[in-house]
């Protein structure tokens, strides 16, 4: 009987444990992300007049596995520091659910660090997390499980700043950086003696450092060391050396530091894996301050000391601060816009904020970075680069460079060069000081093409052409540690990709040729014509591994043979067999259907019809899921994704301009909000932002070309700033029912196609549209 009623209690607890669980979860949802929103937070800190447009928490939040990955973390314009809150889970107590470190829908802070990548799948950073608390609780905060509750309605971030309150504890938090540099500024409400904690060896997630080092140095009134950090990115490459300099503005009243779970009082130094500084400041009464002053460098710790004295010095936070806003008030003011809602508006400028995060600025002060061949080099007359998200960003970061932020693109050509000359090869996904092998094909030689052809010409171009050419025909330099292009050799033999000798045959595919188009062109501008000739006939390999029968690409044997089993609907997430996705990358065969931006005419061409090719093409926008960034992307259109986000500029070039108008529209409404979710899906430094803010704009590049294709402007005007030109964005008619363009004129002339070229309109002018509520001629 005993045993039964033992049954009864299990089998009854367990739905009861559920229901409890759910019911927190939901309270917890409903009052930390519903109800309560950033932004009241009473500081005297305020952002500039741009500033007051940007959200930094849009994209924080969502589904983990679907996050933006964004954060709203103070920084600079590419800043290596990126100072923000990392957080843990409500319930489950996990931290990494947006890999950027802060969450939206987690409520409990542990530390404050000062690296980390944006928008990116990938657990890289969290370096020196700090963490501020008093007197009676600094022994529990030197353990692992630390953390501060927090509620949104404590928190306020704008372009340059972030703050929240930690009620607990009673402690305002205030963080700013400059491009090497990050200052905290904490405000101790009670009357307690402070207490700032320090774990030099931290990370993200389950990452790891080893050799970690710090120094407590009193009469300086500072740390200094350095660990080598082993993330999803550096741990590929053997690991990044980073270093610190640390400043106080007040002496410290009692120092220790830890080794595992030893805690040593008074001790200055420590050495280990795992090892922190726990500093001690006199109790000045309530209000009192604590600033800190970190910088870093990738270098030594001597270039970190020189960062730290060339971008602050002894200047407290309130000095510092307006600096930095006025950074980003120059970078956002490069496109003004009226019109539109404050959505919209709101959406426009936090995209083109975000879009400015990354690439990472890897030079310190006075030049120096470490190279891809470990060795320390000296940046002449450029600031060196790293952190290219270049598979994703080639198609609308690096294109919004080349308009709007060209020196800043020169230097990073001129970097990618640089890795090539260290490490043998352009780079896929660089970061830190290596290739991280992230993808595939070589992205590389897009961005550098259309840099090239774009008019960007201050770089070495012979050299990174040789380095394209070189892994394009005859394969990467036996001592490169760049991957190259998997199954080059096969590829080459028989004009694709065999699905029996290269894994994601078919998107290889398609990725070579795209990217065997761009050397093309800048053979062509280089005048090198046989090779030219020889790239372009490579680039008409999509079109070999197209079945005609069942009307998509698909993965072809050695022998000639598409696979007999077929299912275009089943994501390469969920085909965990992989017996219908092997021939793709991150989506279903229905998606990689569309990825030939740099051939929309073939194309077409390869479909029964025109016709048909448009009837595809609708429905599969029409079938696509509705729900911005919900758990599953469905086999359909995913505006996650960058091989096929140029899909709807695709209507174009079947003469249907009225459908690339729709779908743009469509997507601008549906794809981007203002809130939490932000995003379909990771923004991949910048890429789905830069999105929003051609499309809005009423055009979108063909990346790896000069051209740009028509779509429906959002804004009534725009100014866009192209070096010391302006181009003017005009949409006459313009309201949310009028999203048809009826004509446009290109500086006074009528123009009579759907695209235009850089070349007319590098040099500024107006590009005026006629909007209506039909589509014209229809």
């Amino acid at each position: 009987m005993k045993r039964f009623f033992k049954w009864v209690g299990i089998i009854l607890g367990i739905p009861l444990a559920i229901l409890i669980v759910g019911l927190l979860a939901f309270y917890n949802y409903y009052h930390h992300i519903v109800s309560a929103k950033p932004g009241n937070l009473a500081v005297k800190a305020a952002p500039g007049k741009m500033g007051e447009l940007v959200d930094p928490f849009i994209a924080t939040g969502g589904f983990s596995w679907m996050c933006g990955h964004d954060t709203p973390a103070a920084t600079t314009p590419f800043g290596m520091v990126r100072l923000g809150p990392d957080t843990r889970s409500i319930l489950l107590n996990e931290t990494g659910n947006n890999r950027s470190g802060y969450f939206y829908g987690d409520n409990k802070i542990i530390g404050f660090s000062h690296t980390r990548l944006v928008g990116a799948d990938a657990f890289e950073g969290g370096c020196f997390r700090v963490f501020p608390t008093i007197e009676p609780r600094a022994e529990w905060a030197r353990g692992k499980d630390r953390f501060a509750a927090f509620s949104h309605k404590d928190e306020l971030a704008f372009p340059g700043y972030y703050g929240v309150q930690l009620p607990k504890d009673q402690i305002l938090v205030e963080l700013t950086a400059t491009p090497h540099v990050g200052l905290h500024r904490c405000t101790f409400q009670k009357d307690a003696a402070p207490h700032l904690i320090m774990d030099v060896t931290s990370v993200f997630e389950k990452k790891r450092c080893e050799d970690g080092a710090v120094t407590v140095l009193p009469a300086a009134k500072e740390l200094e060391g350095k660990v080598r950090t082993f993330g999803t990115f550096s741990g590929r490459y053997g690991g990044l050396d980073v270093y610190f300099v640390a400043r106080f503005n007040r002496p410290f009243a009692a120092h220790g530091t830890w080794t595992g779970k030893d805690f040593k009082p008074g001790a200055s130094d420590a050495f280990g894996n795992d090892i922190g500084v726990d500093l001690t400041f006199a109790n000045e009464g309530v209000g009192q301050t604590v600033e800190m002053r970190l910088a870093l460098s990738c270098v030594s710790i001597e270039n970190a000391r020189k960062n730290l004295e060339a971008e602050v010095g002894e200047r407290p936070f309130d000095d510092v601060l307006p600096t930095t806003k006025a950074a980003w008030e120059k970078r956002l003011s490069l496109i003004r816009v009226r019109g539109g809602t404050d959505r919209e508006r709101r959406i426009f400028y936090t995209s083109l904020y975000h879009a400015f995060q990354m690439p990472t600025v890897f030079t310190d002060v006075n030049g120096e970075y470490m190279g891809f061949d470990r060795a320390v080099h000296k940046a002449d007359g450029f600031v060196y680069y790293t952190d290219f998200s270049l598979w994703d960003s080639f198609r609308t970061v690096h294109p919004l460079y080349n308009l709007i932020a060209r020196a800043e693109q020169r230097d990073m050509m001129v970097s990618l060069v640089e890795m090539a000359k260290a490490g043998g090869c352009l780079p896929r996904w660089p970061s830190g000081c290596g290739y991280t092998n992230c993808m595939l094909g070589t992205p590389a030689d897009i961005a550098v093409s259309e840099a090239y052809q774009k008019g960007i010409r201050d770089f070495d171009v012979e050299t990174a052409y040789q380095a394209m050419r070189q892994t394009g025909l005859t394969g990467k330099p036996p001592t490169s540690k760049f991957a190259g292009r998997d199954g080059l050799d096969a590829y080459l033999k028989h004009g694709y990709c065999p699905s029996d000798v290269t894994r994601r045959s078919a998107a290889a595919t398609l990725e070579y040729a795209y990217e065997d188009y761009a050397i093309s062109l800048l053979a062509a501008a280089l005048k090198k014509g046989s090779d030219a000739t020889l790239f372009a006939n490579h680039a008409a390999a999509y079109r070999n591994v197209w079945n005609p029968e069942s009307q998509h690409f698909e993965p072809k044997d050695s022998a000639g043979n598409f696979p007999k089993d077929r299912n275009p609907l089943v994501l390469t997430y969920t085909d965990f067999n992989e017996k219908y996705s092997t021939g793709y990358v991150e989506g279903s065969g229905e998606q990689w259907r569309w990825a030939v931006p740099f051939d929309a005419p073939g194309l077409i061409a390869l479909f029964k019809s025109p016709a048909y090719f448009v009837s595809e093409l609708e429905k599969y926008f029409e079938k696509s899921n509705r729900t911005l960034g919900w758990w599953n992307p469905g086999p359909y259109y995913w505006h996650g994704n960058e091989p096929y986000i140029h899909a709807a500029y695709l209507f174009n070039a079947a003469g249907r301009s009225d459908l690339t108008q729709k779908w743009v529209r469509w997507i601008l409404e549906t794809k981007y909000s203002d809130d939490y979710v932000g995003l379909d899906g990771n923004d991949d430094g910048g890429t789905l932002s830069a999105w929003y803010v051609f499309s809005a704009l009423g055009f979108y590049p063909i990346a790896g070309t000069t051209w740009y294709q028509l779509g429906s402007p959002l804004f009534d005007n725009a100014e866009i700033q192209i070096g010391d030109a302006v181009l003017k964005v005009i949409a006459e008619d313009n309201s949310p029912a009028n999203v048809y363009v009826q004509k446009v004129t290109l500086n006074g002339a009528v123009l009579d196609r759907t695209a235009f070229t850089h070349d007319e309109i590098a040099k500024g002018g107006e590009l005026i549209f006629k909007m209506g509520p039909k589509p014209a001629g229809r």
